[in-house]
């Protein structure tokens, strides 16, 4: 009596039990996805419809652009670099109305690197938010679009300090953050 394919079946019915129904590789366009974070603190981000980022409009592999959860990623990164630099009372409401993420895919060295990101100078990071900041009686404190990029953004880079494939990205959040509001508070480090 050959039991394999009955130890196959059950491995994978253990296998298959052991996942959860939406282990389903993550994609930023899926209309499911969420499109704002959850409310709460001083700190709102919203954002549009990623399909329409610049990042996946002009993809030269759209398939790997869309993969993960990075745009929720980037929104939890303004929150809590705003909640660092927010003085008490204060709130700041961002809409990310655009995304381009630091790199590109270059298809031409070979399906070897179909789904790499290539960081060169050339592909710098861009984002555009509207933003309002308000102070604690409601009063507006400044306002409007802002087109963030970092041309210069792999000048004292440190690739083999930091993993995080959003570095440049949060970086460049950072800095506007700096200009915008200020630099992060000592009490909310």
């Amino acid at each position: 009596m050959n039991l394999r394919p009955a130890l196959i079946a059950l491995a994978l019915a253990i296998v298959s039990a052991g996942v959860p129904a939406d282990a389903r590789t993550r994609n930023v366009t899926d209309p499911n996805a969420p499109r704002a974070l959850p409310v709460e603190g001083p700190v709102s981000v919203r954002w549009e419809d990623p399909s329409k980022f610049t990042d996946i409009r002009y993809s030269r592999n759209r398939w790997e652009a869309v993969r993960g959860n990075w745009v929720e990623e980037l929104a939890e990164h303004v929150r809590k670099s705003a909640e660092k630099r927010l003085p008490p009372g204060q709130r700041l409401d961002v809409d990310i109305v655009d995304i381009r993420r630091a790199g590109s895919y270059e298809p031409w060295h070979g399906p070897d690197l179909d789904d790499t990101r290539i960081i060169r100078d050339i592909y710098p990071p861009r984002m555009t938010v509207n933003f309002r900041h308000t102070d604690a009686n409601g009063t507006v404190l400044a306002e409007g679009e802002r087109k963030l990029s970092d041309t210069g953004f792999m000048i004292g880079a440190s690739p083999v300090t930091n993993s995080d494939i959003l570095r440049y990205e949060k970086s460049m959040i950072d800095s506007w953050l700096t200009r915008e509001i200020g630099s992060p508070r000592s009490d909310r480090s």
